[in-house]
């Protein structure tokens, strides 16, 4: 029945040893067996990844206002330059005197004087206006523009220097009209 040596096993002789239930290979971490695991939240990555997207949608719509405020300005002063030189090309230098010459540069430079002074310089048809610079600035809402370049003729070249300034509409506030050296 028992032996000196080992004297609790007494009334275990007759039972077999039951052998465990076989557990899975993988068992489930916080769950039953035989269930497939949980997928691990990816949170964390979510949040990170949309606040650099967030970042960056930012950046591009600051650009792309900071190009459009620019370009713009730039468009309107060419387009300023544009209109004008057209103007005194084709004859019209009173309505241009009227339309584009701010009131304070009206009153250092007469009409008569400025229509007489583009007279001078012959243009025809055949001229047209290349700009070589342009710069443009915004100070306190006030914009200004500097345009300078070149009206080329046929056999002559005038040499232009443009200055606009405003807030809401732009007016020239300097002018230089020279033939070229």
């Amino acid at each position: 029945m028992s032996t000196p040596q080992d004297p609790y096993r007494q009334g275990q002789a007759r039972f077999a040893p039951q052998p465990f239930p076989q557990l899975p290979e993988q068992p489930a971490p916080f769950g039953l067996p035989g269930e497939p695991p949980r997928q691990q939240s990816r949170r964390k990555l979510w949040i990170i990844l949309g606040s650099i997207g967030g970042v960056l949608l930012l950046v591009i719509l600051g650009v792309v206002i900071l190009v459009n405020v620019v370009g713009s300005a730039t468009n309107q002063a060419k387009g300023l330059a544009d209109d004008f030189t057209k103007r005194v090309i084709a004859g019209d230098s009173s309505g241009a005197y009227d339309q584009y010459l701010d009131p304070a540069l009206q009153k250092q430079l007469s009409k008569e004087s400025f229509i007489s002074g583009v007279k001078s310089l012959e243009m025809d048809s055949s001229c047209q206006p290349a700009y070589n610079n342009l710069k443009v600035a915004t100070d306190n809402g006030v914009k200004s523009a500097e345009v300078v370049g070149q009206i080329s003729c046929t056999g002559k070249k005038v040499d232009l220097a443009y200055r606009f300034e405003g807030t809401d509409q732009m007016r020239m506030t300097n002018i230089k009209l020279r033939p070229a050296a």
